[in-house]
């Protein structure tokens, strides 16, 4: 895939709290963390632990209005660890997104 193949999703440069889900090391772990940007492709966050490339993770969010046009939604990423930078003390993440759901009622809460 091309630089402009992977650059076709609108990246939108926001700050997002967030939950990584991760299952390496000494077993699944949840970290509360921020985004840098978002797109429908993938994910840029900060972590202060390390994650390896192809580490899988789920990743927990709500967009605001400015990214769905329709109010705050909800939603559950399922991607894997595309690459790591390091970032002023902490570890610039990229996570691609494999798989999506948007979450509603009690499923929102988890």
């Amino acid at each position: 895939m091309n630089t402009s193949e992977r650059r076709n999703a609108h990246r939108f440069l926001m700050r997002l709290p967030l939950t990584v889900r991760c299952g390496q090391g000494n077993g699944p772990s949840e970290m509360a963390t921020e985004t840098r940007d978002v797109s429908s492709r993938g994910v840029y966050f900060f972590v202060e632990q390390d994650l390896r490339a192809g580490s899988p993770v789920e990743i927990l969010m709500t967009l605001p209005h400015e990214v769905t046009m329709a109010g705050p939604v909800k939603v559950r990423c399922l991607g894997r660890v595309h690459r790591t930078d390091p970032n002023a003390g902490r570890l610039g993440v990229v996570a691609v997104i494999e798989r999506y759901e948007f979450l509603r009622g009690d499923d929102a809460a988890a």
